[in-house]
């Protein structure tokens, strides 16, 4: 690959990142490498160990996470590869509040004897570090989705590394254009490359990112990766790479129109709560109720329903809608992933669908 200065700003990797060296006739972008076989003799030698197109994409995430980075065929396939490490009968700390995928994970590995599973409030930061004193993993996300609660993670890591565990925090929502992780202390950073890293809700991708100390790590999730076969494929992973050249630029205008929709739903009559971390294109409002969500998710045109979130559209959804989600998530929380419309216009048609649901509460009387 390309090298690159070290003292490029993340915006500026997003874009030069994973690419040929600059040479005669070489091509800007690394082709899409369609082989399952390669020539003995290498470092590849099958399809299952590497491939040319995974190698530019693990380039960029890496350099922009300040990390090794190995892509795999989902961001579920990342999450398990992990926690399939953990030993036997040790303990996880996890957000009481996270991914219903990981949280799942975790439920099932514990149901089966395999873990022990402390889910946490990830906000109460001296009740995660006393949970620390027994963890082989530590799980964070910060942002947590859907409750948009932060994580203190260079606290937290600290406390977790002086007990012996791994720290893993996911980074789906902030991106590494808004925290990098690693930074802060955490052993792995996890991504969910469906979402914003790709940017256009046509990949399902998986990366896991590990931090430059933890060689033996790396290898032993590289190994995994080959053993288990939780490879990506190679057209999906040229069009996450694709996507991440303007990463910054998608979340730039995001969290622009996100922060232009805080202000006025705070006011708009049919919210009782905005929650928002300060940063990033997710927001999650509470309405009156189930009932009130649901007409609010059926109404809109432009923004819609859907359960995925990160991409260049406008998304929504009653989280609660899923039998899954924590009982502590209100009914009536619906988690909008926030796109790169026109603000005005996404406004007028979430406006216009909150005085619906206005208009339809149920008269009360004296």
């Amino acid at each position: 690959m390309a090298d690159l200065s070290p003292s490029l700003s993340p915006a500026t990797v997003a874009v030069a990142a994973g690419r040929p060296p600059h040479e005669p006739d070489q091509p800007l972008n690394v082709p899409i490498s369609m082989a399952s076989t390669f020539v003995a003799g290498g470092d590849r030698e099958y399809g299952r160990y590497g491939n040319p197109t995974w190698s530019a994409f693990e380039d960029a995430l890496g350099r922009l996470e300040g990390g090794r980075c190995l892509a795999y065929a989902s961001g579920m396939a990342a999450v398990t590869t992990i926690l399939d490490l953990v030993g036997h009968d040790a303990t996880v700390v996890a957000p009481r509040h996270a991914y219903q995928g990981s949280i799942m994970s975790l439920a099932d590995l514990e149901a089966r004897g395999r873990i022990k599973a402390h889910l946490v409030d990830i906000e109460d930061t001296p009740a995660v570090v006393a949970a620390c004193a027994d963890a082989a993993l530590v799980w964070l996300e910060s942002p947590t989705n859907p409750a948009l609660e932060l994580a203190d993670i260079e606290t937290i890591a600290a406390a977790a590394h002086e007990a012996g565990a791994y720290v893993v925090v996911d980074n789906t929502f902030a991106t590494p254009l808004l925290q990098q992780p690693i930074a802060l202390g955490a052993d792995i950073v996890v991504h969910s490359a469906t979402k914003y890293l790709s940017g256009h809700s046509d990949v399902l991708l998986g990366a896991i990112v590990v931090a430059p100390d933890q060689a033996e790590l790396y290898d032993v999730l590289l190994n995994r990766r080959s053993l288990t076969g939780s490879t990506p494929g190679t057209f999906e992973t040229w069009l996450a790479l694709r996507g991440m050249r303007t990463l910054h630029l998608r979340v730039e205008r995001a969290q622009a129109n996100a922060q232009a929709l805080l202000p006025r739903l705070e006011k708009h009559p049919a919210v009782s709560e905005v929650r928002y971390p300060g940063f990033g294109a997710i927001v999650s409002i509470v309405v009156d109720g189930e009932l009130a969500a649901d007409l609010l998710v059926r109404t809109t045109t432009l923004w819609v329903h859907a359960t995925s979130l990160g991409g260049v559209e406008s998304t929504f959804e009653r989280r609660r809608r899923w039998k899954t989600e924590a009982a502590t998530i209100p009914e009536g929380l619906v988690r909008m992933s926030v796109g790169i419309e026109d603000v005005e216009d996404l406004w007028a048609d979430l406006s216009t669908a909150l005085d619906q649901v206005v208009a339809e509460r149920p008269a009360t009387g004296g």
